[in-house]
């Protein structure tokens, strides 16, 4: 039996987890974390600040917001607790901070917790290592009109991914809103759209001379991202101190 603290529990992807979490066999919810209030009954205490919490658990899964980081990684650092990162729209001192407190506990972090879309991540480094010095690449993505960061930290990733495997990094470029010069063979575009209740869709277009290659992943609910997480909290279970991404997660 996995014990899991939920951080953010009252938020969308919170409630989704502890439903997916609570139907699960092999993990309890053991208590859950948000200063914001909600209504209804839970079956687990909720506490304003993690080091307030007083159960003993395995794992921290945090589907919260990046403003609450520094309590987040104090509660679980001074815990000693394992803590997998849902979260997006850090800044890259946040990612800095977060990397730097794995020498203290196991932290899994991904901007997306779907296993599909690390497999998207897989396709495009593929795709970029053949098509990207001759191909212009672009990259669009959906998401709901509550999302808040944009562009998606996952669009942020797939553009890393793309960079990693080329021998010149291409500059992103969000959107071109008053831009007039034509686009340069140098960049990755990144565009956003928010509206509706869009879960989430993400488009790599490698664009050439009479030929487009598109590779797309679209997600129908958000328990794709609970059952991941879950399968996350498994997984860093009983690691030693590191950072931990999808990509170990697969390969395991």
């Amino acid at each position: 039996m996995i014990k899991i603290i939920i951080h953010g529990c009252n938020g969308h992807m919170g409630r989704v987890v502890a439903r997916a979490a609570l139907q699960a066999p092999d993990f309890e919810v053991v208590a859950g974390v948000d200063p914001a209030e909600a209504p209804g009954e839970k079956s687990f205490p909720v506490y304003r600040d993690l080091e307030l919490c007083r159960e003993k658990a395995d794992v921290v899964i945090d589907f919260s917001h990046a403003e609450a980081l520094p309590s987040l990684l104090k509660g679980a650092v001074q815990k000693g607790l394992p803590l997998v990162i849902a979260t997006t729209g850090f800044s890259e001192d946040e990612k800095k901070l977060i990397e730097e407190k794995s020498a203290a506990i196991p932290i899994f972090q991904a901007s997306n917790m779907s296993l599909g879309i690390n497999l998207v991540s897989e396709l495009i480094r593929k795709a970029a290592l053949v098509l990207g010095p001759s191909f212009d690449i672009e990259i669009i993505e959906k998401h709901h009109n509550l999302k808040k960061d944009a562009p998606s930290g996952t669009a942020l990733s797939l553009a890393d991914s793309i960079n990693s495997v080329l021998p010149d990094p291409k500059k992103q470029v969000f959107g071109r809103h008053t831009r007039t010069e034509r686009r340069s063979p140098e960049e990755i575009g990144i565009h956003a759209v928010r509206g509706g209740t869009i879960v989430g869709e993400h488009t790599v277009l490698f664009a050439g001379k009479d030929e487009v290659v598109e590779v797309k992943h679209a997600a129908y609910s958000k328990q794709i991202f609970a059952a991941g997480a879950l399968k996350a909290a498994c997984f860093l279970k009983d690691r030693p101190v590191g950072f931990y991404t999808m990509k170990e997660l697969i390969n395991s």
